[in-house]
């Protein structure tokens, strides 16, 4: 065969994988003429506040778009660890996840200074900032990354459990192994406290926990009930160290890949089931704790004050980070700043 046959025959080779590999990707997008289906992942159990409101926006998004769009909702990682889901967003493969604030330091630093300990003084002081001008900035920083940053929800105020000791004052924290999430702040707050932090996935921890490999946790009362920590955990302490908020967000690929109307129906969705969501997660907060002592758990009231004088290096440890500014405003706009 001559070089023009086997050039000739390679373009011909080259055009058909070309035709083949567009079928293939047609057949797999989540876009067709009749219906747009849209992946949402999130890493909490079915009892979460978390999951009854991402049910109750795919019911409103197909009702309000005519069953146009399909929102098919993923519970407890099945998508993956909440770092995965992220990065998903980001190459276009998962297009809507809710997440805690652990894995996005790494795409959005700034969002780390919610994680400050004792920043806020209530949930009103918390709906306050998010909802407005610092939220919504906030929100936006996740724009150049390639995810839409859609709203603030709620995974509560988050406590310590700890299996064999119970922690009435920093200072018996000393020495004991409390797993976090991948968040340098949560970390540096419990070595103020004089813990040793261990970093961990979500799903290594019940394991860890029974195994003695860590002898504690941090979580709201929401998830120790859900996953039915009181079997491997006996003290709750109500430290209410952090408020915890839950991130949806948006693959920015697949937003720009939506007609405009749909878009609209997304968002105005978004925010009222954000609504639905916080509503949902307080009513139930006391219902989760008498849950925990029902199961036996331990669950007590400290002096939160003692805690939050142990941390406050902490505020001068990341200041640089975020600006002496951005902490003060957050702080300013409680109505109660002396808590």
């Amino acid at each position: 065969m001559g070089f023009k046959e086997q050039k000739s025959m390679f373009v011909s080779l080259f055009a058909v994988a070309l035709f083949v590999a567009f079928i293939c990707i047609g057949n797999n997008s989540a876009y067709s003429d009749d219906k747009i289906i849209l992946k949402a992942g999130h890493g909490v159990q079915s009892g979460h506040p978390t999951h009854k409101a991402l049910l109750k926006f795919a019911e409103l998004i197909k009702e309000r778009t005519n069953d146009r769009v399909e929102v098919q909702v993923y519970l407890d990682r099945q998508l993956g660890e909440e770092r995965d889901m992220v990065e998903g967003l980001q190459l276009g493969s998962v297009d809507l996840c809710v997440v805690s604030t652990g894995p996005l330091a790494g795409f959005v630093p700034e969002i780390s200074v919610v994680d400050l300990p004792f920043l806020f003084t209530s949930s009103e002081h918390v709906y306050k900032v998010f909802d407005g001008k610092i939220g919504q900035e906030l929100l936006a920083k996740f724009k150049p990354v390639g995810i839409d940053g859609l709203a603030f929800w709620e995974n509560g105020w988050r406590h310590l459990s700890t299996t064999n000791k119970k922690v009435m004052v920093p200072s018996d924290l000393e020495g004991m192994k409390i797993r976090t999430m991948e968040n340098m702040i949560h970390m540096a707050a419990f070595e103020a406290m004089g813990a040793s932090p261990i970093p961990m996935v979500w799903g290594e921890v019940y394991t860890s926990l029974q195994q003695g490999v860590i002898d504690g946790q941090e979580n709201p009362a929401v998830v120790m009930a859900t996953n039915a920590l009181w079997e491997v955990q006996k003290y709750y302490a109500l430290t209410g160290h952090v408020y915890g908020p839950h991130l949806f967000l948006m693959s920015d690929r697949t937003m720009k890949k939506l007609p405009k109307d749909i878009v609209e129906i997304i968002k105005k969705t978004v925010k009222d089931v954000t609504n639905y969501q916080r509503k949902l997660s307080q009513e139930q907060e006391s219902q989760y704790i008498e849950k925990l002592k029902k199961e036996g758990m331990d669950v007590y009231e400290v002096d939160r004050s003692k805690f939050k004088e142990a941390t406050k290096p902490v505020y001068a440890q990341f200041e640089q980070m975020f600006g002496k500014g951005l902490i003060n405003n957050i702080i300013n706009e409680s109505d109660d700043k002396t808590k």
